[in-house]
């Protein structure tokens, strides 16, 4: 039998960073990126923070799709107040998301196009050298993931007719 031996640089992956999108429905183009620590919060806080920064006192009605990590009573109940309609995936149990607002059919369609935002983070890690990334500190990732976000919009574009 071997005896293990610590190895500069073959230490196990800690996640330290989490990338956050926000992403407009019909054109499937990423308006609003950032990123912040990794903690137990940080996708529920940053969408909060994403949707007051990306509509400031909006007056309209918006709606904000999600997987179930964000079905949680706080969440569903700061995005109301926020005049924001919470179309989150239901858990099979204990669910805040209730029949007035599944019962829409908008919830439906909210629900099938919410897998869209894993595209630009899959373009991200295969092209856009997001997979591994070589700077350090918070503000010099952020600054990268966003150029990233950037970059995916572009290469989601159409090309001009006369190219």
């Amino acid at each position: 039998m071997r005896e293990k031996t610590f190895q500069p640089g073959r230490s196990a992956a800690v996640l330290c960073f989490m990338g956050h999108a926000l992403m407009e429905n019909r054109s499937g183009l990423v308006v609003q990126a950032g990123l912040t620590r990794a903690d137990g919060y940080a996708e529920r806080r940053a969408a909060l923070d994403m949707i007051h920064e990306h509509a400031p006192g909006s007056t309209r009605q918006l709606t904000l799709g999600a997987d179930k990590g964000y079905d949680s009573a706080d969440f569903v109940r700061d995005l109301r107040q926020a005049c924001v309609t919470p179309h989150v995936a239901r858990k099979a149990r204990h669910s805040a998301i209730d029949g007035r607002t599944t019962r829409h059919e908008g919830y439906a369609l909210s629900q099938k196009h919410r897998k869209r935002i894993e595209e630009p983070f899959g373009w991200a890690k295969s092209v856009g050298g997001m997979a591994q990334t070589v700077y350090r500190g918070l503000e010099r990732v952020r600054c990268r993931f966003v150029l990233t976000m950037t970059a995916n919009n572009l290469a989601r574009l159409p090309r001009p007719l006369g190219a």
